[in-house]
């Protein structure tokens, strides 16, 4: 999508700091970070919402959770703990329209900014 920022992230147009890429998605750090620990995973096929995941589509669950364990790894909470938050439309707090997983954690974590 050519106005998608998370698109032009994945495109190298707009930097991020890279946390973990592989084919199928890529984590980096949040910018408005809500916790010690906020990364943000997209896939890199734009999908725009968690409701699109069908079909085909659902291809990208297992690399999507592959990718949660090894930013947790990385980022050394998968033995504290961590939350994951998918927020899906408008009501739901979605701002940018192409599917993202938020990884939270390293202490407190405020999920009502998100």
């Amino acid at each position: 999508m050519d106005n998608c920022i998370f698109c032009k992230i994945i495109a190298g147009s707009i930097p991020c700091a890279k946390v973990y890429e592989d084919e199928w998605v890529l984590a980096f750090d949040d910018i408005h970070p809500v916790a010690p620990v906020h990364v943000v995973i997209v896939p890199k096929e734009h999908v725009p919402t968690l409701l699109d995941v069908r079909g085909e589509k659902t291809s990208i669950l297992p690399p999507l959770v592959h990718a949660i364990q090894e930013v947790t790894r990385i980022k050394g909470i998968d033995q504290r703990g961590f939350k994951t938050v998918i927020n899906c439309n408008k009501e739901g707090g979605q701002v940018i329209f192409h599917l993202h997983v938020h990884v939270v954690g390293g202490g407190k974590i405020r999920v009502a900014d998100m």
